[in-house]
Parts: C-alpha cells; structure tokens; sequence
C-alpha cells in the first residue's frame, strides 16, 4: 500500500501575507523581543510591540509583492531571516549597511570559519521549512479588483491597529523611540532590509564619483641610508588582552623584552569591522568626514608612497586590503596558499607573511627605501583556535569550535589570548627581520589592529556593532612601534607622548613621516611621531 501526501491549501495572496507576518514576528524575532524585555521588562508591552512589528511586516509585503514574485521573495527572506535570526542569536551581531558590505566582501575562508551545525538548523526550520509552506501553496488566482480590496481591508487594520497600541503602551512608546533606538535593529527582517537597501542606494545608486589622485607632489627626501619600515597590519586584537598593558596575562612575554619597544595603549579605531577600518585608516579622511565611496574614489597613503618612488609591498593573509592596495604592482595574497609548515587546508598562520621576504628585498635593484605591509590574520574570530600554530595553545581549555555561546566565556577567552601570544611571537619575529637588514637600511616596524573585539562581554562577540553603541572593546585596538639604531626618531622622546590618546586617523600622516615622504597632504599635527623627530 502506498502513501501519498496531498498538499491541496489554498491562499490568497493577502493571507499568505498575514501568514507569513506572523511566522516572521513569532519565530524570527527571539533577541529582538528578548532585548526589548531586558529594556522594559513588561510582558504585555512584549505584545504590543509584536503588533507593531507585525504592522511593519505585513505592509512592507503589501507594498513590495505581487502575484508573479510574492512566492520567491517570501522564500528568500525566509532562508536570509533564518541566517540572520542565527547570527543576532549567536553573536549579538546587527545587519546594518557595515554589516552588509562585510558580507559582500567576505572570502570564502572567513565563511567556512563561521558554518556549523546550529546554523544549519537555524536554516533548516526557520528558512527551509517555510519556504517550502510558500512554495506548495496554491495561490488563489481572484482577480486584480478583489485583490486590491483584501489588501486595502489588511492596510486599513493596519492604520487601526497602530494608535490602539498608543494608547494601551502610551508611556512605553516615547522610551522604546528616543532611549533605546538600537533595539529597532534586532527587528528581522525589516532592519536588514532597510540596511540593505541603503548599502544599494549608496553604492550603485548615488551620483558617480570621479577618483581624487591626491599627493602628485609627493617625492621623497632623505640621506643616507634608505629606510626599510615594516607596517603590520592587525586584525582584531584589543589593547587590554596586552600584558603591555597592564594584562594579568602574560600575552607579550617577547615584547616586553624588547627595551626600545613603544607601546600605544590609547588608540581608537575608525570602524568596528574590518571593511570600514582598513579603507579609512589608510584614507586621507577623518572617521567624522569618511565614507566607503570617497575612500574607493581618492588615493590612499599607499599611492602616494607608492607615487614618491617607494618600493611598496603588500602581503595578505587576512581578507584582502579592502581596495587600498589594489593600484600598487606589489601585491601578494596568501590567504590560500599552500606553504607548509605555515599552511594547512587553505588557512596559513601568520609567518607565511616572512616567507622568502627577505628575497623580495634582495631583488629589489635600486637603492630606494622600502615600505612593506604585513595584513594578519591575528585574532579574528570566531575560530580563534586556528589563528596559531598548536605550540602556541599555552591558555586552556580552549574553544575548539565557532560556535562561540556554545563554550564557556573562559575558553574563548583563552583560545583567544592564545592568539595574542602568538601575534607576541610575529611581531617578534618581524623585529628580528628588520634587525637583519641594518647594515642596508635603517629600519622600523609599526603595529596597529585593525579594531578590537567582544568576547562575550554582555552576550556580544566577536565586532562589527554600530560604532555609536558599540562597546569600547571593540574600537580600542593594541598598537606598538619599534625603531631601530639609526632610524631618525627619538625613542625617549615617543615614550613620554605614546600613552597620549591617538586614532586611525593619524596614521596617513605618520606613514608619509616615517618614510620621509614630503607633499602638501602631509599634516605634521597628525603625525604621532613628528615631534620626535631627529632633524639633520
């Protein structure tokens, strides 16, 4: 005998609407509501703010659907809902426009690092099974003029429904609206939506802008000896997991040897994410006037220096340089290398960025100074377990998965400062490197994160929240410096100013310093080290 299921429910598109608006709001929202009660406790405000959510909803769809494209846009709003539910779950994450252009602009490694099985399951029961509700369902086909009078009829609750819920939470509203903003970009799918459209708007939409090529006057001017400087570019290591710092920790047990070692505790980054920090700190914009448009339309710091007849190169083993690389000859991408003992399954530890450095120097045929950005991989999560080499694994237990909510805080925070040992032991290493190159050049390196990182603090993790709510740890990245013997700074002098406060935006001007560099967009009151400078 055979069983066959017959799937014969019919909607109309109006009910399908109100079906799906209530699936969205009952089973996609969990931290919104979940926020929203930590900030109100009121049970039967919860309700009310489920009308209203499924006020927004409902006519969103209303307006945007039709009968040709209501099935397949319901479908992917609940497969990307479902991620989306799973991600603000896991990780505190917010999809705004940042948020969105960092999903565009992931690789594949970054994506591998953050699947697994709970996500999976997200996908499975919040996005798959409904779509396949949507997707069976038979849409009754009732006529244009019946259609439009179901939808009025829905728009029509809709207005009725909003100042009833005035007036039962009147003393709620003023607070939810003015104090506590940030719970509005929890709502799913609507804050998503919004943020996607904005990050359309501005990136294909807005009026097309003419690239800026700023500094063709840049030259540089030194004697002597040319200058080997080496910028280590960080990922998501905070200042305070910095025994230099104050750490209980030993974290820097290399560093803190280092006698002439500078460290800045009082950096504040551009972004919380990479995609925002990266593009701005090398930008000639302050975080007040920068903008993702501008930076891809103006020549970044690396041009210029590139432009003064510098011999530049960038290595990668991060998720690119996000377009500030992208006009200079020298660019070497090891994000999926193959080079043992370094690399294994596509993921390379950071000393891959020192293999057969000091051949690239060798070749170089001039006598020119030589400017090198080394882009870690250093603490990015959520996989911190495989940001180092196993001999590195002195903090344990560890978290040995993505699944961050899913270890204790103790163990993330310890596969997490084993990274930070081990960005000790790279930057050590580079030291070392540079030491070598002495009798040819006078030399330096200089380290900054790209921006900090949660870990668990309040239930967030990992970074990329809105800059304006973001917790400090996240926008409060280490950052050190080293100069070697004859390097035309004072170190005594840099000491006494490194624990003033400083920002990304310094560092377009620093760079052009360190490398001598002279042209119009040089600004020597945003050069840290300008007032420790040996003048010849």
């Amino acid at each position: 005998m055979k069983f066959k299921f017959k799937f014969n429910i019919e909607l109309t598109q109006t009910q399908l609407i109100i079906l799906s608006s209530l699936f969205f709001v009952l089973f996609e929202n969990f931290v919104f509501f979940k926020k929203s009660y930590e900030a109100f406790h009121n049970v039967l405000f919860m309700l009310g703010l489920g009308g209203l959510l499924f006020v927004v909803i409902s006519t969103l769809l209303i307006l945007i659907s039709n009968r040709y494209i209501i099935k397949p846009f319901l479908i992917v709003l609940f497969l990307v809902s479902s991620a989306a539910a799973y991600y603000m779950q896991a990780y505190g994450t917010i999809i705004n426009d940042k948020m969105i252009q960092n999903i565009f602009e992931t690789d594949t490694n970054e994506v591998k690092d953050l699947l697994n099985f709970t996500l999976f399951a997200y996908i499975l029961f919040l996005g798959v099974l409904p779509s396949l509700f949507v997707y069976k369902v038979k849409i009754k086909n009732r006529g244009i003029k019946k259609e439009i009078i179901s939808r009025l009829k829905l728009v029509a609750f809709n207005i009725l429904l909003v100042p009833v819920l005035y007036l039962m939470f009147s003393k709620y509203w003023v607070s939810f609206f003015r104090s506590h903003k940030t719970l509005r970009m929890y709502t799913n799918p609507t804050y998503y939506i919004y943020s996607l459209g904005k990050y359309i708007d501005e990136k294909y939409f807005t009026k097309p802008m003419k690239f800026k090529h700023i500094g063709m006057d840049a030259k540089v001017e030194e004697k002597g000896k040319p200058k080997l400087v080496i910028f280590v570019l960080g990922e998501a290591a905070r200042y305070d997991h910095f025994s230099l710092n104050g750490y209980k920790r030993d974290t820097n047990p290399n560093l803190e040897k280092i006698k002439d070692l500078i460290d800045f505790p009082d950096v504040h980054s551009c972004g919380t994410e990479t995609a925002v920090s990266v593009p701005c700190m090398f930008s000639p914009y302050n975080r007040s006037d920068y903008s993702d448009k501008l930076a891809k339309h103006t020549d970044s710091v690396i041009d210029i220096i590139n432009r003064a007849g510098v011999n530049v190169l960038w290595r990668d083993n991060d998720s690119g340089s996000k377009g500030v690389a992208s006009r200079i000859k020298n660019y070497e991408d090891y994000n999926n290398a193959n080079i043992k003992p370094y690399c294994k399954d596509g993921n390379c530890v950071d000393d891959v960025l020192l293999y057969k450095l000091q051949k690239w120097i060798n070749d170089l045929n001039n006598s020119k100074p030589v400017f090198i950005v080394l882009h870690t991989k250093g603490s990015h999560g959520p996989a911190y377990y495989k940001r180092y080499p196993k001999s590195f694994e002195k903090f344990k237990p560890i978290c040995k998965t993505n699944q961050l909510q899913d270890c204790k805080r103790e163990e993330v925070v310890n596969a997490y400062d084993n990274t930070i040992l081990y960005t000790d032991h790279f930057l050590d290493e580079v030291i070392k490197f540079l030491k070598k190159n002495e009798g040819k050049y006078r030399v330096a390196m200089y380290y900054m994160s790209d921006h900090g990182e949660s870990l668990g603090e309040n239930g967030i993790y990992l970074h990329g929240m809105p800059y304006f709510i973001a917790p400090d740890v996240q926008k409060h990245p280490a950052s050190v410096a080293w100069f070697g013997k004859n390097f035309d700074i004072n170190v005594s002098c840099v000491k006494k100013i490194a624990k003033d406060a400083y920002t990304q935006d310094n560092l377009f001007s620093t760079l052009l310093g360190l490398l001598d560099v002279k042209t119009k967009v040089y600004n020597p009151k945003m050069d840290i080290f300008y007032k420790c400078r040996i003048k010849k």
